[in-house]
């Protein structure tokens, strides 16, 4: 039998039975390991961890992990690197007695999975802090075990097992993720799993021997790191000194000496290995030269590794021990290749320097240069600017996650400092060709054109501190001016029937990306077709499933040729009908043509144009029937956003695909808008077409013509048709029955309350399930006569209810058409004014402060601050509008704690607290002025 596994033999790769062992080896009772886990678990926390930022592969967003105190005079806490992360981090600890204190990252290893945090021992106060003592060379084949964690977050779970491996190659967790390399891990089966990362391996001395990393989903195997390195690391870290890491772009493997003979190992090394190591079992052999690095054009893969600096080299000790200490020199790698003895003198570069600790914020995205990491991952070389998450503009262009930038306006950009550079020089709004690729296919070169803008997020360079743990920012410098848009003439004719004719130049292809999701909008991207019905002012109407709200960036293409911005001007408030604009000049001579809006009836079995835009800027018809009219009924949605009610659309017998149109008689004169509407379907938002009566356009063209508000009243309710005969079985009478009937043989209905809106006018007189036979004296039965009606300061309404007939007197109320016009960015949450759909849809009152969005990563996405909840209070103090928050919370600091009283959508009150995070997510301002949006940052809050 083979001796018992020592840190000599482990070194060298000895693998040694468990089952030689475990028969042999004590087994600690329950009581010694009673004793132990006692003594030990005051010294495990509990990590709160938050990545503000993606980085290097990892995402932004909050978990949960496991570290223990390695040094509790320095305040030193061991976990590992995927924890620690080798980006930004906020983070906390919570020990045994749930005293919670903030932790900082003081080191992360580039290659290895540990790192450390660092906390204040002075701000323990209620238990004795003590440090748990690192012993690697205890580890052994047949070792009890035992691994105090966090699993899956449970606090101080305790998993049992036994090692059972110490040379397992170090687990792949994926493609792109983060991977160990270079040394060996060990193996057990106890079955750790989320939340245990971090976590110690001890032996029944309590001595910890491994540090617990990863596991296999789909069985019991745990991964555990050995601690050679990071005992090394500590020692610097107390000295405080750096921690040296050396590299030569190479991945090495360890193989055994029966595969190393066919890889042409020669006798007399494998005898002179063997007497120096009787227990070694095998060689490191190069298996991945990375290229473009020092060994990329010396070592291949296959090469066995014999001497390093004229040592044996056998093991990943022996290896990390000599490029550490000489880091920035050049040494001598003996290798033997197929046999035959090579000798290659290679330069050792910086590890931490092919480790990005800077990243470049602009346009809502993350970029820095790419790391050793994903260029190992990937084959490709170290640089180049790595694209961590394209935000808003970068995904605005095309250009994906993962992504390598190469040149930025036909300058190479290999470095995240060259990069800021060409960013700088860029005027406002300019838009520039970006070449990139993917490094999922890393030969194929493609390209995009970016937008280069500062209006809706910071652009901003920032760089690691291990001293204080933060990431201090400076900003970019200031842009170039915009350059003056120069106008531009595009073609409009078009060939086909005379409707396509006339209708072609007043049509064009509407684009709105929106940077913000406010009013619950479910989407940042929208395409459409829009029409002229205004040359002089540049007026174009559009449906509002393709500008759904008014903040975006908007832009208009004529003829598939000339693009140019647009402005929000009208969002109806109930119907799916929004006026946006353009600069006439800016269009030159194009030939534009405004519409000629017919108002009439469509009736089932009517024949009319359908003249509509595809994706790729053609101008297509198709002749058609109407056939169905009918009352609309959508859904609210699980959030609440704007959503089409009382109207009549009409569908076609025949349609072709489109991003929309109108529906016109064989002359061109527009009778509908062929408009897309939103409705829910199961999780996923979708879309139908269907003709909307011009009728309803014609109510807003006509004031916005003419210069005035469009100023439209709503009585705040919803209806629905019923047939007559549900309506005589809520208790209709028959006089009114015969009635409706007789004036409306055709359909038959009558009108029917189905959602009120709270605080609406309509909410103090109806209820749900009133019949509305009469307005102002008049029989009604279809939605727009009542809507004519209430543009009046007062009617009357005669309401059905249990059978007995009333009139109530209601004053209608103004709704603005210009959209939510302001929001706040605090905490990495989106808030807002609570909108209409919030009323209507959920019957709420508009009061308090909404969460339209937040994001990952935000003290919102920590603390359960959601999307859909409304703040009512802060510390105690009621927030009935935006103004009222803003004003509670604007001198919190950075790291302060504050309590949030809010509702959900079904009006149930709970309290949140929140600890802020000023360096990450400042509080700032969205407001809609006379030249356009503007962001502005909040003063009172300081970073402390």
């Amino acid at each position: 039998m083979r001796g018992s596994s020592t840190r000599s033999a482990r070194a060298h790769g000895v693998r040694v039975w468990a089952v030689c062992l475990i028969a042999v080896l004590p087994a600690a009772s329950l009581a010694d390991w009673r004793q132990t886990i006692d003594r030990v678990s005051p010294s495990i926390v509990e990590l709160q961890v938050v990545t503000p930022r993606a980085f290097d592969g990892g995402g932004a967003g909050r978990s949960t992990a496991t570290g223990f105190v390695v040094d509790a005079e320095h305040g030193l806490i061991l976990t590992n690197r995927h924890v620690v992360t080798p980006g930004p981090v906020r983070a906390q600890a919570v020990f045994l007695d749930h005293e919670e204190v903030n932790v900082h990252a003081v080191y992360r290893d580039p290659v290895h999975d540990f790192g450390f945090f660092r906390f204040d021992p002075a701000d323990v106060r209620f238990m004795q802090v003590r440090e748990l003592e690192l012993a690697p060379e205890r580890a052994r084949v047949g070792s009890e075990i035992r691994v105090i964690g966090n699993d899956a977050g449970e606090k101080i779970s305790i998993l049992a097992s036994t090692l059972a491996r110490l040379d397992r190659s170090a687990p792949r967790y994926g493609p792109a993720s983060y991977n160990d390399f270079n040394t060996f891990y060990y193996q057990a089966a106890s079955g750790t799993s989320g939340g245990s990362s971090g976590s110690p391996v001890i032996d029944e001395s309590g001595s910890v021997i491994a540090l617990n990393a990863g596991g296999r989903r789909r069985a019991a195997s745990s991964f555990y790191l050995p601690l050679d390195r990071v005992v090394r690391a500590l020692d610097l870290i107390r000295r405080g000194e750096p921690v040296a890491r050396g590299t030569v772009q190479t991945v090495f493997e360890h193989r055994p000496f029966d595969e190393l003979r066919r890889l042409g190992l020669r006798r007399k090394t494998e005898e002179a290995v063997r007497r120096a190591f009787p227990d070694g079992i095998g060689m490191l052999v190069v298996a991945e030269p990375v290229r473009g690095g020092p060994a990329s054009d010396r070592l291949r893969p296959g090469d066995i590794v014999v001497r390093i600096d004229r040592q044996l080299a056998t093991s990943f000790l022996v290896l990390e021990g000599v490029l550490d200490d000489r880091v920035g020199e050049r040494i001598r790698f003996e290798v033997e290749r197929g046999g035959r003895p090579e000798v290659f003198e290679l330069d050792v570069e910086d590890l931490h320097s092919i480790t990005p600790s800077a990243f470049v914020e602009f346009g809502g995205g993350v970029v820095h240069e790419l790391s050793y990491q994903q260029a190992r991952n990937h084959g490709v070389p170290v640089g180049g600017v790595y694209v961590a998450d394209p935000g808003y503009r970068l995904w605005q262009a095309g250009v994906p996650r993962s992504a390598v930038i190469t040149q930025v306006g036909g300058t190479p950009v290999s470095t995240l400092d060259t990069f800021a550079e060409v960013l700088s020089q860029l005027p406002e709004r300019q838009r520039v060709p970006v070449r990139y690729f993917q490094l999922s296919s890393p030969r194929r070169e493609e390209v995009a054109v970016l937008s280069v803008e500062r209006h809706w997020f910071p652009a901003r360079r920032c760089t690691r501190d291990d001293r204080s743990g933060r990431w201090p920012c400076r900003d970019l410098a200031v842009p170039p001016p915009p350059e003056p848009l120069e106008p531009a003439t595009a073609g409009l004719e078009a060939d086909g029937p005379r409707a396509l004719r006339a209708l072609a130049p007043s049509m064009v292809i509407v684009d709105f990306d929106i940077p913000f999701r406010l009013d619950g909008v479910h989407g940042d991207r929208f395409r459409g077709s829009g029409l002229v019905v205004d040359v002089e002012r540049g007026l174009v109407v559009v449906d509002r499933e393709t500008v759904p709200i008014a903040l975006g960036d908007l832009s208009l293409t004529f003829g598939g040729s000339v693009k140019v911005p647009g402005e929000v001007v009208y969002l109806h408030p109930e119907h799916n009908i929004a006026v946006i604009s353009y600069d006439p000049e800016s269009i030159a001579d194009t030939p534009v043509r405004e519409a000629v809006l017919r108002a009439t009836e469509l009736e089932v079995g009517d024949e009319v144009v359908l003249v509509a835009a595809t994706a790729r800027h053609r101008i297509v018809a198709r002749e058609a029937k109407i056939s169905r009219r009918e009352s609309l009924v959508l859904p609210p949605a699980a959030v609440p956003r704007f959503r089409e009610r009382n109207l009549e659309l009409v569908t076609l017998s025949d349609t072709t695909g489109s991003v929309g149109g109108v529906l016109a008689d064989r002359r061109g004169r527009v009778l509908a808008l062929w408009a897309s509407f939103a409705r829910e379907t199961g999780s996923e938002p979708s879309s139908f077409f269907a003709g909307l009566p011009i009728e309803q356009v014609i109510d807003v063209v006509e004031p916005l013509r003419a210069g005035r508000d469009v100023g439209w009243r709503s009585l705040g309710f919803e209806l629905a048709a019923l047939p007559l005969a549900d309506g005589r079985e809520r208790g209709l009478p028959e006089e009114y029955a015969l009635r409706l009937e007789r004036r409306d043989p055709r359909e038959r209905r009558v009108l029917s309350v189905v959602r009120i809106a709270a605080q609406s006018p309509a909410a103090s007189v109806l209820r749900e399930g009133d019949l509305i036979v009469t307005v102002d004296g008049e029989l009604v039965t279809r939605f727009r006569e009542i809507e004519r009606a209430a543009q009046a300061e007062q009617l009357t309404l005669g309401v059905v209810r249990d059978g007995r007939l009333s009139e109530f007197v209601i004053e209608p109320s103004e709704l603005s058409g210009r959209g939510t016009q302001r929001a706040l960015l605090w905490a990495g949450a989106l808030l807002q004014e609570p909108h209409l759909p919030i009323a209507i849809d959920q019957q709420l009152p508009r009061d308090g402060v909404y969460v339209a969005w937040l994001w990952f990563g935000s003290p919102a996405n920590r603390y359960g601050l959601g999307a859909t909840l409304r703040i009512l209070a802060v510390d105690g103090v009621g927030t009935p509008d935006l103004d009222a928050f803003l004003e509670a919370v604007r001198n919190k600091g950075d790291g302060e704690s504050v309590r949030l009283e809010i509702a959900d959508l079904d009006d149930k009150p709970n309290m949140i607290t929140l600890r802020l995070d000023l360096e990450f997510w400042p509080t700032q301002r969205l407001e809609l002025g006379t030249t356009g949006w503007r962001r502005s940052s909040v003063m009172g809050g300081a970073i402390r």
